[in-house]
């Protein structure tokens, strides 16, 4: 039924994007609701602790905690045993990514990195939406992602600008083609990554970052993410010490069959199974 309000004129293009954007967030919401309802009939799922429902994108309103805007209670998104508190950033009306196996694995992967205090690396081949992920798992907790195009330009003073801007802000920060820096720049990188990763298990409002005499503030809502495309000419392999900072994912092609079943669907098509 929803699916059927594409066809009708919805006014602005904002408007069409937020009918779009349901129809895919709901035609997943479906579709797991059918794989758990067979999972139970053949006993293979027994209860709310079983992997298979603890591995979707959960959101919670927890009555008796509090957030960073009120103490009446928070928006909890919960991914494996991972706990996020919503973010609230206004994002606008975003078009969502369509959620195949392979994107449930990434955000269960950087779930867990971001649950122990690393960063989250997803690695794979051009076009295999490790950017689009990144950022679509930011849109789910309402955080807003700051993608970073790297090149061997970059010097280790431009990337502690961004750190210090990301830590301050509390925002999502996307290195995109992280192994494009070069090394001498990628060891200093490793040092700035490790103050913050520090300073976030420490929980601390303030800490002492590499370089820099005056403190800088931390929220720790902060995260960091490399996307590589290894086997490229000119592209460094990354230090040891940086790479024990990040958790790996490695991406593959997705699956364009759920992908075009799904946009179908989110523009009006009734038979699009």
């Amino acid at each position: 039924e929803m699916s059927s309000w594409c066809l009708q004129d919805l006014g602005t293009k904002v408007n069409r994007k937020k009918i779009e954007t349901l129809v895919t967030i709901h035609v997943h919401q479906r579709d797991i609701a059918q794989e758990l309802m067979h999972l139970v009939r053949t006993k293979k799922v027994q209860d709310a602790n079983d992997f298979d429902w603890l591995k979707q994108a959960r959101f919670y309103w927890r009555p008796s905690s509090g957030d960073d805007v009120s103490n009446d209670g928070a928006t909890v998104v919960s991914i494996t045993d991972v706990d996020f508190n919503y973010q609230y950033e206004y994002l606008g009306s975003k078009e969502r990514l369509v959620i195949t196996p392979l994107t449930d694995k990434c955000y269960i992967t950087l779930a867990q990195a971001l649950g122990m205090y690393f960063g989250g690396a997803p690695a794979g081949p051009a076009g295999t939406g490790k950017t689009e992920t990144t950022k679509d798992l930011g849109n789910s907790l309402g955080i807003f992602v700051v993608v970073t195009n790297c090149t061997d330009q970059m010097k280790y003073t431009d990337c502690a600008k961004i750190f210090k801007g990301l830590c301050q802000g509390g925002l999502w920060g996307c290195f995109d083609e992280f192994n494009r820096i070069t090394l001498p720049v990628l060891s200093v990188v490793a040092q700035q990554v490790l103050a913050i990763q520090n300073a976030k298990k420490q929980g601390i409002q303030w800490f002492q970052f590499p370089g820099d005499p005056q403190n800088v503030s931390l929220q720790p809502a902060c995260a960091f993410f490399i996307t590589m495309n290894p086997g490229y000419a000119g592209r460094q392999e990354l230090p040891e010490n940086l790479k024990a900072l990040f958790r790996g994912v490695a991406m593959m092609t997705p699956d364009f069959q759920i992908i075009k079943k799904v946009k179908m669907c989110s523009v009006g098509y009734t038979d699009f199974d």
